[in-house]
């Protein structure tokens, strides 16, 4: 036998594969290597269980797409159904049953007057089919000017290089600017005043409707307006992540805002596009975040708990209008010269329509708004006493609050002490899984959450954040 073959005999050492062979996104190498890693073998429900067979709750949905917990029958009844009819087959030149079907509930269910879906297999994927549609729909409307963007200072809208233009977000895409483009940026309600100027203190935001957010989302609009006063002529659209800016620190806006975006695009008549990769399906307290706001885009971008997290799938609708500037003889070249191979798989079509009949069938806008509300007493409760917690805030079951030296004067525990990273650590010691931005510590359980583990995800969390800054 010969020396290869037999290092491959016995047990394997699964930690010590993972550092020799594994990149992990957005992580540290040092960091990573300095500790065994937790490996999920399994999930049951809302935990994921790990190859020793300790069980943690998934206090961050898989990463802000798991909907109604791992391994809900309905769901993976539907995907092995399609897995004996057919597992991919190309949308190009092609169609298939469930992209028709899906297509058609989407329309149904999301704001008119979106009747277009375009598919793509990720939220970045989602956003450069929206930059894209939204660039071409105004040079083949005769307006090649309109060639730049408008987007929210600190947004976030995928990795992929259009999407990291758009968003460009500290300190995911630092030292990229040599191979982006320019976009142009305004402030959102969370960076103006009145907000900034407690930006300090402790202050929970247990909705998105306080005076003072309402007052900084005037301050936001006024930006936008004198912007596209200004250089209305060139913008092709205004893009936002509506209600919450998820990866910059899940910041919230009122629904006026989103309402005042919407006029400012039609005066000034530029497009409207919502990224609603991390607030769609249930995240903010209704199906879709722009429904609070009583808005439609001309584009809207979906993703993660469009299947319930179980499969990679994202699609962009169109409005009508936007769909009709790409119709004309082929000649014209006027067709969207853009696809996945991958976009539209026939599987991930049949698990999202099995994810919108479970929606149907278990209420689960309902249940995540009341999860939500119970979610923002606990936080008031349990986190916001804390020495070194401030400015809590959440819209629906997407939660974020700071970990400070100094909440009174705002002042950050330097960054190599990875006070939150601590505290993730402490969590897994009581079963616990939480992610965090920086020293932002992010909770977003999934919508359907029962009452009991919500009470445990919340007074885990303080407690592990007591103990990561003791002292």
């Amino acid at each position: 036998m010969t020396e290869t073959a037999t290092a491959t005999v016995g047990p394997r050492d699964l930690a010590a594969d993972d550092h020799r062979y594994l990149w992990h996104p957005f992580t540290q190498a040092e960091e990573w290597d300095s500790h065994d890693p937790l490996i999920v073998e399994r999930a049951e429900g809302f935990h994921l269980v790990d190859t020793d067979g300790r069980r943690y709750l998934d206090g961050v949905s898989s990463i802000w797409c798991n909907v109604h917990g791992h391994g809900h029958p309905r769901i993976t009844a539907a995907m092995k159904e399609q897995l004996d009819r057919v597992s991919h087959s190309t949308m190009l030149g092609l169609s298939h049953v469930p992209a028709i079907d899906l297509a058609r509930r989407l329309v149904e269910i999301t704001p008119g007057p979106l009747t277009r879906v375009f598919y793509s297999d990720s939220g970045s994927t989602a956003v450069e089919v929206a930059l894209r549609t939204a660039f071409q729909y105004w040079r083949q409307r005769g307006q090649q000017q309109r060639n730049r963007f408008v987007t929210l200072a600190e947004a976030y809208h995928g990795d992929t290089m259009g999407s990291v233009s758009l968003g460009f977000s500290e300190p995911f895409h630092r030292g990229y600017g040599a191979i982006t483009f320019e976009v142009f940026k305004f402030n959102p309600p969370w960076m103006c005043e009145p907000i900034n100027e407690g930006s300090g203190e402790q202050a929970v935001v247990a909705g998105i409707e306080t005076p003072a957010l309402e007052a900084a989302g005037a301050e936001s609009l006024a930006q936008l307006e004198k912007l596209l006063a200004e250089k209305g002529e060139s913008v092709a659209a205004v893009v936002i992540e509506p209600l919450v800016q998820g990866a910059a620190g899940i910041w919230p806006q009122p629904p006026s805002f989103v309402r005042g975006v919407r006029e400012l695009c039609d005066r000034y008549g530029t497009l409207m596009v919502c990224d609603e990769v991390a607030t769609g399906f249930g995240r903010t307290g209704s199906m879709f975040a722009v429904e609070q706001a009583g808005v439609c885009p001309d584009i809207m971008c979906l993703a993660k708990g469009l299947t319930a997290g179980y499969l990679p799938l994202a699609v962009t609708l169109a409005t009508e209008q936007v769909f009709d500037a790409f119709r004309g003889r082929y000649s014209d070249y006027k067709a969207l010269f853009h696809g996945h191979t991958y976009g539209g798989n026939p599987l991930g079509c049949a698990t999202a329509l099995a994810n919108l009949d479970v929606f149907d069938e278990e209420n689960t806008v309902e249940t995540g708004a009341a999860r939500g509300r119970l979610m923002g007493e606990l936080l008031a409760e349990h986190v916001a006493p804390l020495a070194h917690t401030a400015a809590l805030r959440r819209v629906g079951t997407m939660a974020a609050f700071e970990i400070l030296k100094d909440p009174d004067s705002g002042l950050r525990f330097a960054t190599d002490e990875r006070r939150a990273y601590r505290a993730v650590l402490e969590a897994r010691k009581r079963g616990v899984i939480i992610r965090p931005l920086g020293d932002t510590m992010v909770l977003m359980p999934p919508p359907a959450l029962p009452e009991t583990l919500m009470r445990e995800l919340v007074t885990a969390t303080a407690e592990s954040v007591a103990a990561a800054t003791a002292g």
